[in-house]
């Protein structure tokens, strides 16, 4: 094959614009995150008598944490007579009995708690609200998924925001439980960080679209019906029920001072498994509420922002064909003066990469202003790790695109919190993914190992730094997850038990 040619080299140019096109938009929230920030909302007035609350937990097969989850919720900061509690039931397995036992103990406290159990899994997560729902006493809906432990005083935070009554849905920011469990947490809790704090934050300040969570947050009731209820034909129903319920006028607010704690993914493939179905549920989404955006009468800064955020996950695919074009790139590029090459390359290089980095150290600087630095050498590990799960993502992207069915994965949950030791994770029944993903992945891990030594054997130190973090990001993802495929020794499993 002829690298030399100028089509690899021009379409590895274009592949990059695309993704210096993402990082760009990445500078803008964090543009709007400094100018806007700091315009705290306020609620109208407090209620004068506190109104029905119904708390809705969707559960399934999560025997570590009902009992956790459910203790939490009882230790809440709020008049017992106006709690209702919902436990939404989708298990199969000896979580059912566990739920049972938790709500009567609940009830036998004086709690208004329901167990409510569902053998039709119709429209999973989406499917157990709206059948929950129906039963709901409370005008004001908080979701909190399983993993979650709310703070006592989560709803005296958040409640009194309902007196506006233009106010549909409080999203607060997630915390989290096990940030310094293993590598794996302490940068799943980097990449949310980037998020809830800066985009959530920036995006409601500035008047631009936002969107629920999918937990640690609540409703109005009302604003769910006139949206037109939950609906289950994406795989983040948070997302969909959020642009049409603010497509119909109803306005949300993002309170990123008030923390809601949960558990990361402590093992690969519950990462995977998570990011697979939000980078899909995202793309389903996409399809169904973009052309509403651009119809409606909205400022066109808000479609903009919206198209980025809706599409953003495109970038795995233009990441994987910037896999695809870096060898031949390395061997077709034209000779250049080095000034010709910087002007070309430098910004370039600035957006697709440099912002990436930037964005994710101004989050650690807006949460932990005195410690913000310890993240530093993270960063590189953020960036192989955003890599690695190229190959996962991607393929969530295309199965979106082509209308591929698939269900409502969960994703593991352990009980692990700040204080739990390493082994107690290993005990779950939770099994490895079958999938071939992750021998791809080692593949192309070889791939560029290849590419990082091919570089070095002709004197490119800048390219063998530059690249490294593709081999080290897809041998980290890949080999996570075979190592799980593999059967355990009777020794392991002997100490695993004891």
């Amino acid at each position: 094959m002829d690298w030399t040619s100028p089509f690899w080299y021009f379409s590895y140019l274009l592949v990059l614009i695309g993704l210096a096109g993402y990082g760009f938009h990445r500078l803008t929230i964090v543009y709007l995150y400094l100018r806007h920030a700091r315009k705290r909302p306020t609620p109208k007035e407090n209620f004068k008598d506190l109104p029905l609350v119904t708390v809705q937990l969707p559960v399934f097969n999560e025997m570590h944490v009902v009992d956790r989850l459910l203790d939490s919720v009882a230790n809440l900061d709020y008049p017992q007579d106006k709690l209702q509690i919902q436990l939404l039931d989708d298990s199969t397995d000896e979580t059912v009995d566990i739920c049972a036992a938790g709500v009567e103990r609940l009830q036998n406290r004086g709690f208004d708690a329901q167990h409510i159990h569902r053998v039709d899994r119709t429209g999973f997560k989406a499917g157990a609200l709206e059948n929950g729902t129906k039963e709901a006493k409370g005008e004001y809906l908080l979701i909190l998924d399983a993993d979650f432990v709310p703070n006592p005083d989560l709803l005296q935070e958040t409640i009194h925001y309902f007196t506006d009554d233009n106010i549909g849905m409080i999203q607060t920011r997630w915390g989290h439980l096990n940030r310094n469990f293993n590598v794996l947490t302490r940068v799943q809790a980097m990449f949310l960080d980037g998020h809830l704090e800066l985009e959530q934050t920036a995006r409601n300040r500035s008047g631009r679209f936002f969107t629920f969570n999918g937990t640690g947050g609540i409703w109005r009731k009302s604003c769910i019906a006139d949206a037109g209820g939950w609906e289950h034909d994406t795989l983040t129903e948070d997302m969909d029920l959020s642009y049409r319920a603010q497509l119909n006028g109803w306005r949300f607010i993002f309170l990123n001072e008030v923390e809601t704690p949960a558990e990361l993914p402590v093992d690969m493939d519950g990462f995977k498994s998570q990011q697979h179905r939000w980078t899909k549920g995202s793309i389903q989404v996409c399809k169904k509420v973009l052309p509403a955006i651009w119809k409606a009468d909205v400022p066109l800064v808000c479609k903009l922002e919206a198209t980025a955020h809706l599409t953003s996950n495109f970038a795995y695919l233009l990441l994987i064909c910037l896999c695809f074009l870096i060898y031949p790139h390395q061997h077709s590029m034209p000779e250049q003066s080095k000034i010709t090459y910087l002007l070309i390359n430098g910004p370039i290089f600035f957006f697709a990469s440099v912002s990436v980095i930037f964005f994710y150290l101004m989050s650690q600087r807006a949460l932990r202003p005195g410690t913000w630095w310890k993240e530093i050498p993270y960063l590189p590990l953020l960036l192989a790790l955003g890599i690695g799960m190229s190959i996962s993502n991607a393929k969530a992207v295309l199965e979106a695109i082509f209308n591929h069915e698939t269900a409502f994965i969960r994703t593991p949950k352990y009980g692990i919190g700040a204080t739990k030791t390493k082994a107690e994770w290993k005990k779950s029944s939770y099994k490895a993914m079958k999938t071939l993903t992750p021998f791809l992945e080692l593949l192309f891990g070889f791939f560029f190992l290849f590419i990082v030594i091919d570089a070095a054997m002709r004197g490119n130190v800048a390219s063998c730094v530059l690249l490294l973090p593709f081999p080290i990001g897809f041998f980290y993802t890949s080999l996570s997850s075979i190592s799980r495929m593999l059967p355990q020794s009777e020794a392991r499993k002997s100490k695993i038990k004891s």
